[in-house]
């Protein structure tokens, strides 16, 4: 059995695909906005919500325009739950992703 390349959206499958784009297109098929978004939104996080939201709550998920976040303690989902347009907004602004619709908060208490 010989090596070959999976096909490319473009059709032309004689060149290898750029890693980012194929990443891109897995991020995709899984229903995640693109591999750019989900790697700018676990990057950014800090930026997005400050330091002190940060430490408690942390990005799942970020598909179908649902951004899905998981924090340590049901007050910080309180608080989530009063600052959803604001981290929105920041999400949309600073990710560019004007179809995020909507922030779903999870509580996941650490284990350790």
């Amino acid at each position: 059995m010989s090596w070959r390349p999976l096909p490319t959206s473009d059709g032309n499958d004689s060149q290898p695909e750029r890693l980012a784009h194929s990443l891109d297109r897995v991020v995709r098929h899984l229903g995640g906005s693109s591999a750019g978004a989900v790697g700018g939104l676990f990057g950014s996080w800090e930026q997005i919500v400050g330091e002190r939201v940060a430490r408690h709550a942390t990005p799942s998920a970020l598909r179908d325009g649902v951004l899905v976040v998981a924090v340590d303690d049901p007050a910080w989902a309180t608080q989530l739950r009063f600052l959803e347009g604001e981290i929105l907004g920041r999400v949309r602004e600073v990710l560019n992703l004007p179809e995020l619709a909507r922030l779903e908060v999870r509580v996941r208490r650490s284990t350790g």
